[in-house]
């Protein structure tokens, strides 16, 4: 008799976990773990975060904000948000675009105005200050497109490396020259008036953002519904 006690107790147990299973790929709800690049953790997702808490109560949400890229399965992360300005390596997880960008040039109007106001052509930025981040290695030659697909090299002369794009942006907010920035980081700051773009007809790069997780179409409802999410609001930018 004990036994079978046991044994029904065990299958109800089952039972339950298959049912909380099912709901959970069928209703937004649980706890999402997301890792996004230190750029976007810090400058875009805050509020994103905070609306789409609004809009689903009943998930709650961990950023882990990392440049690292991190293993979803070993870190237990549900969805990565990761930039890439050319194809993704194979991961071995599903990948699905969620919003484009560009790497624009940008600065405060403080620092425009102290050095003679806005460049009119790529030629003119030769003579300012550069915030870079580390990508950008030594008194680096930039190669320059337009919406037209001319091209046009410059030398950067960086007087301010720093190791990201948000420090890039506070830097550059701060007055210390003209900075590459991904448009998607920059968007807040442009909107205030607290940058400027600088020759927004040219971008260093284009790239696009992915959302990566562990199963694709098959990912549970709470990573669904954040992944439309962002989709969404980003492309809204």
């Amino acid at each position: 008799m004990a036994f079978h006690a046991k044994a029904r107790e065990a299958l109800a147990w089952l039972d339950d976990a298959v049912e909380g299973a099912r709901q959970s790929q069928e209703m937004p709800r649980g706890h999402l773990r997301v890792t996004a690049p230190v750029d976007l953790g810090m400058d875009v997702l805050p509020e994103l975060v905070v609306r789409f808490r609004a809009r689903h109560r009943q998930i709650t949400v961990e950023l882990l904000v990392t440049d690292a890229p991190l293993d979803l399965a070993v870190n237990r992360v549900d969805i990565a948000l990761r930039a890439s300005v050319g194809d993704l390596p194979d991961m071995g997880y599903r990948a699905s675009a969620v919003a484009q960008f560009r790497i624009g040039l940008y600065a405060a109007p403080t620092y425009l105005a102290a050095h003679g106001n806005t460049p009119d052509a790529p030629s003119a930025l030769a003579a300012h200050d550069w915030v870079v981040s580390r990508e950008f290695a030594g008194a680096a030659q930039l190669r320059l497109t337009d919406r037209r697909g001319r091209s046009n090299e410059v030398i950067a002369r960086p007087v301010i490396r720093t190791s990201d794009y948000a420090s890039v942006l506070r830097l550059t907010l701060a007055g210390g020259g003209i900075g590459p920035i991904p448009d998607l980081v920059a968007a807040k700051a442009v909107a205030s008036g607290a940058l400027s773009p600088v020759l927004p007809e040219w971008n260093v790069s284009e790239g696009k953002l992915y959302a990566i997780s562990l199963s694709g179409r098959a990912a549970p409802a709470r990573v669904r519904v954040f992944r439309d999410f962002v989709r969404t609001e980003l492309g809204a930018l």
